[in-house]
Formats: C-alpha cells, sequence, structure tokens
C-alpha cells in the first residue's frame, strides 16, 4: 500500500497519531522536498519518526514515481507531505499512477496553507480562486494571476496568493549540458509579491482609464511561517506590503475583499502596521 499522509505546517510534532503509526511500519518513508518545507530539519523528522527518511525531489516524483512506489503486495511505502496530501497536484499525480498499478492508497489528512490562513481573521468562505505567484526574470514575466485577483475582487472574494518557491532547480546551463547543477534555493518574500503586482498595477493603468479595482493604496495581508513558532503577520497597503520584511521563508499574501465583514475587519486591526 501507497500512504500518503500530511505533516502539517510546524514541525515534526504536527504529525497525527494515525500518520505517525503508519510511518512507523512502512518499509520505505519519503519526504516530499521541494513543494514546502517545515521548522524542522530531515534529522529531526528521523529522530522523532524512529525511521530512516529519503528525499523526494521534483525529477524523483514527477519523473521517476515508479521507484516510490511499492514494489509488491507486502510494501508499506509511506510519502510525506508538508501541509495536507492534496496541496499540490503532484501529489494527486502519484496517486492516480498507484491506482492504475492497482496499487491500495490510503491518504491521511493534516492541515494546510488553505485552511491556516484563517489566522489573520479572513473568513475562509469568502476566499475565491487561490493563485500562484512565480518569480520573474529578464525574459519571462508572467501576469495572469492578476486576472484572478481582480476577478475575485469584483467578486467581494478575497485571494491567497502562494509565493514561489525554488529548490533544487537546474541552472539553464546544467539543462542545456545535461549536467546535473542546481541553482541556490529561493523563497518568494511578500515584499518581492508585492513589488511585481505593484508593476503589473501601474502597466495596466496605463493601458486603460477605468477605475482600478487594486491599486497600491488597497489593504493585503502578508503572513510567514504560518503554524510555526515564530508566525508573523501584518496588515498594511500594498505599497507599504513592497518594503515590508517578514524574516525567513514560508511567505503567502492575501489581496483580501473590497469589502470586510464587521468581524473581519475587527480581526484584521490587530495585525495593522503601528
Amino acid at each position: 500500500m501507497l500512504h500518503v499522509i500530511g505533516l502539517g505546517l510546524g514541525d515534526s510534532t504536527d504529525i497525527t497519531v494515525k500518520g505517525l503509526e503508519i510511518i512507523r511500519m512502512c518499509d520505505r518513508v519519503y519526504l516530499e522536498s521541494y513543494t514546502s518545507i517545515l521548522s524542522t530539519n530531515l534529522k529531526d523528522l528521523e529522530r522523532f519518526y524512529g525511521c530512516s527518511i529519503l528525499e523526494a525531489d521534483r525529477e524523483l516524483v514527477e519523473s521517476n514515481a515508479d521507484e516510490i512506489l511499492p514494489k509488491d503486495e507486502k510494501e508499506n511505502v509511506a510519502f510525506l507531505v508538508v501541509g495536507d496530501p492534496f496541496g499540490a497536484t503532484t501529489h494527486s499525480d502519484l496517486i492516480l499512477r498507484a491506482r492504475e498499478k492497482d496499487i491500495k492508497v490510503k491518504i491521511v489528512h493534516n492541515s494546510s496553507i488553505l485552511t491556516a490562513i484563517g489566522c489573520c481573521g479572513l473568513q475562509l468562505y469568502r476566499f475565491g480562486e487561490t493563485v500562484s505567484i512565480p518569480y520573474w526574470n529578464n525574459d519571462w514575466q508572467p501576469n495572469s494571476f492578476y486576472e484572478k485577483i481582480i476577478s475575485n475582487r469584483q467578486r467581494d472574494l478575497h485571494t491567497l496568493c502562494l509565493l514561489d518557491i525554488k529548490i533544487k532547480e537546474p541552472t539553464i546551463e546544467s539543462i542545456a549540458k545535461k549536467k546535473k547543477e542546481y541553482m541556490p534555493s529561493q523563497f518568494m518574500s511578500v515584499s518581492e509579491a508585492a513589488t511585481q503586482l505593484l508593476k503589473i498595477i501601474e502597466e495596466k493603468n496605463e493601458e486603460t482609464k477605468e477605475e482600478p479595482v487594486l491599486e497600491e493604496s488597497s489593504l493585503v495581508v502578508g503572513l510567514a511561517r504560518v503554524g510555526w513558532d515564530n508566525q508573523r503577520i501584518i496588515a498594511c497597503s500594498l505599497g507599504e506590503m513592497a518594503s515590508i520584511d517578514l524574516g525567513p521563508p514560508l511567505h503567502s499574501l492575501i489581496i483580501p475583499a473590497i469589502n470586510l465583514h464587521p468581524l473581519e475587519l475587527e480581526f484584521i486591526t490587530l495585525y495593522k502596521c503601528k
């Protein structure tokens, strides 16, 4: 059986009792290591879980998934995911591959950023489509996510923006040479995301004379290390967020609805810039 187990958002102790019991009876245990991070390292996880853990990078999961799957009916494999197992489409693909091979799959859920963002006081049922904000470079500056933010705003819904993570990403040169060399890890900050949004807004304002739905003065919420002991939340204008330092990763950005419920307003006030 393949066991896909959510680890939650914080450290080794966020695992559920059910998840921990399964991990300790498995023949092989993998940790998916490229869509998110925990506040603890691999060695600490191994000590707490009482077993050896193999790291599963993007290449292994997306290109060599068969290496992860159980080899026979007697083998049990645990695939550990930060957050919840269905927090990334990659994990759904692994489950489908297992099903195609008639391998039994068991899911153990846990908290994820998609629910934990409620800690800022914005009501979960008012969130619209979640978007991802990618890193820009000189040759590639996509902005399709912006239209989804605007669509949510027009329907008076909040938008959760998941910020880009680059872990063990191959360099352009190594791809050309077919030699594995990787870029340093990168984790987008709320200030970087806000800066990119401001550039898009500026470009859009030049293209149209319509009243903007999102502007520099709009309220946004920055969250860092949600679920960790040193979690931080701040609410301020988009322009101010471009210069906010929330410290180490992981960061998330929320673009709230235009009209907030009185309880949301009261809660958000707790995190306003002083």
